[in-house]
């Protein structure tokens, strides 16, 4: 399988998970099946996949890493993005003026799909700084761990890849997925899943190691990079029960209870590795089991999306999931220009 590939099923399935999500964050797990049948909601409501902040945010995170060349300065970059952003969020319903470019030329994205609160207050206070941290992770702005860090960081692994246009460690790219994070979540549980989301994603990217294998990795490095964090055994603890519930014989919603609602940055990525381990041939299961649930079903269903869909390709994610998913022609676009930078 080729990277280009990986990148567009990364993107495309994030965005499938997320849009497929949407209408069911904050329902409760029976009334989805009371409304949508025994099996949950399996297609995108009403026919149109509209996607939520997650893949907004997930679209200007790529923005800002592509504003600009080479690894140095990323964090600051997608800083600035983070800030248009928030320029649309402010200005919903409106039409971007005339001199717009890129993403802020987009009247698509002047919508308010449900913006977390936490980004939104994190991000206008950072607009006050006089000056930006250097190091977002040890001057934390809030004690947010909340899933709105995680949820939008997959463009750095897409964008900086081991062995082919990165010549740096993983450990440090998975230091800078935790950069991005916490630029609105200030706890190390806001922070520490980015990172740990920012390997798997890299190591799925150089096809080498299995989905087992991967995870074993990410929960070693993690161990690595954060020891001595007072909350790294609830992440890694939880990581490992997805693991072992993926090869479990449960069923997936008694599963995802045991591991959360994923509202919180850690319960969000168990959740979607979850589905992911469980579901590594068949993407469409994936993400349907990773919405089905009480919870932040967009943003499980995003991170999911973009997990498998990078393990699968794009080439595996049925026609339904991007025929009718909103802004899918930007989102190809923005994977072919991650692929194609260097």
């Amino acid at each position: 399988m080729d990277t280009l590939d990986r990148i567009k099923g990364s993107l495309l399935g994030g965005a499938a998970g997320d849009a497929l999500g949407y209408p069911v964050e904050f329902v409760p797990d029976h009334a989805i099946r009371d409304f949508y049948g025994p099996e949950g909601i399996t297609a995108y409501r009403n026919g149109q996949g509209w996607i939520s902040d997650d893949t907004q945010m997930t679209l200007f995170t790529a923005a800002g890493i592509l504003s600009g060349d080479g690894f140095s300065g990323v964090r600051h970059r997608v800083a600035a993005a983070y800030q248009d952003w928030l320029i649309t969020q402010r200005h919903y319903q409106q039409q971007p003026s005339p001199d717009s470019t890129g993403l802020m030329a987009l009247p698509q994205l002047y919508a308010r799909r449900a913006p977390g609160l936490t980004c939104l207050l994190a991000l206008e206070t950072r607009e006050k700084e006089p000056q930006a941290p250097e190091d977002y992770t040890a001057e934390p702005l809030n004690d947010s761990k909340g899933c709105g860090g995680v949820m939008r960081v997959a463009p750095l692994a897409l964008r900086f890849r081991l062995g082919d246009n990165y010549g740096g460690s993983l450990s440090a790219l998975d230091r800078e997925g935790a950069q991005l994070a916490a630029i609105t979540h200030g706890h190390s549980l806001g922070y520490m899943p980015a990172a740990a989301m920012t390997h798997i994603l890299a190591r799925i990217l150089e096809g080498r190691l299995s989905l087992e294998d991967i995870t074993a990795d990410t929960i070693r490095t993690m161990e690595e990079l954060y020891a001595g964090d007072e909350h790294l055994r609830e992440l890694t603890g939880l990581l490992s029960l997805a693991a072992e519930l993926a090869v479990s014989g449960g069923s997936d919603s008694e599963n995802i209870l045991r591991l959360g609602q994923g509202w919180v940055a850690e319960e969000a990525l168990a959740v979607a590795l979850y589905c992911t381990l469980r579901h590594q041939d068949d993407f469409s299961a994936g993400i349907i089991a990773a919405v089905n649930h009480s919870g932040d079903s967009d943003s499980t269903g995003a991170i999911a999306g973009n997990l498998l869909g990078a393990w699968t390709g794009f080439h595996a994610i049925e026609s339904r999931w991007t025929e009718h998913l909103e802004l899918s022609d930007v989102l190809l676009r923005t994977a072919e220009a991650l692929d194609a930078a260097r």
